[in-house]
């Protein structure tokens, strides 16, 4: 199973997580701040990272910063302020997930396997395929589905795991009309929470990440988006 590393200079907040985690048979280390996370990522192998943003000596978004210098690993983070602002910068840092204290442990177990089901997905994906290319405007927009690159004008384009993700999937179904719930339960891989914000807030910085193109993703009023190929 699982080797989980919880981040949380709270010694009440890492043992919940520990014990659900436990409780579906992951194991479990444990770090009080970002310094000794970073550290720990530095030296042993984990499967997903549980973080906190608060925490004295390295706050967590500083320690994602380092840790993504070293690792691909997989981010949840744990914040008690649930500002857009936060919600951006750990995108654009690469996490994979964002929660609001104070959460449901259930859900945190849910959006741990819901993360990880994702990365597994993603590499049987890419395991002995042929590269898929997708073209737009005669080129100015292309995207090779198989290695997960996209191009503009010839340029690469970096995004985070999650925008990639969004983008890949709204590629594959174009020109269709996709609900908000659709758009979270099949990107995100849980049920609908009844939170879009985080859906909305990844819209916004893959439109900022187009460019030129954000305009092919369309805002449906009370619906969703489409992604206009």
């Amino acid at each position: 199973m699982y080797h989980i590393l919880v981040v949380d200079d709270e010694a009440r907040i890492r043992s919940i997580i520990k014990k659900y985690a436990e409780f579906e048979g992951y194991t479990v280390t444990e770090a009080a701040d970002g310094m000794e996370a970073v550290h720990l990522c530095r030296t042993q192998e984990f499967d997903i990272v549980i973080m906190d943003i608060m925490m004295p000596e390295l706050d967590g978004f500083s320690a994602c910063r380092e840790i993504r210098k070293i690792s691909a690993v997989p981010i949840i983070m744990l914040s008690a302020r649930g500002e857009e602002y936060d919600r951006i910068n750990g995108f654009e840092l690469g996490i994979d997930d964002y929660v609001v204290k104070p959460f449901s442990p259930k859900e945190l177990m849910l959006r741990i396997e819901a993360v990880m089901k994702r990365v597994r997905k993603n590499y049987s994906e890419n395991v002995k395929k042929e590269n898929v290319i997708v073209s737009i405007d005669n080129g100015g927009l292309k995207a090779d589905v198989t290695a997960r690159l996209v191009f503009i004008d010839g340029e690469r384009v970096d995004m985070s795991p999650k925008e990639y993700d969004l983008f890949f999937y709204m590629l594959e179904n174009r020109n269709v009309a996709l609900s908000r719930e659709k758009l979270i339960s099949d990107v995100w891989g849980y049920d609908f929470f009844g939170d879009v914000r985080t859906l909305d807030t990844h819209i916004k910085l893959l439109r900022k990440s187009l460019g030129r193109y954000s305009g092919l993703i369309v805002t449906l009023r009370g619906v969703g988006y489409r992604f206009e190929g």
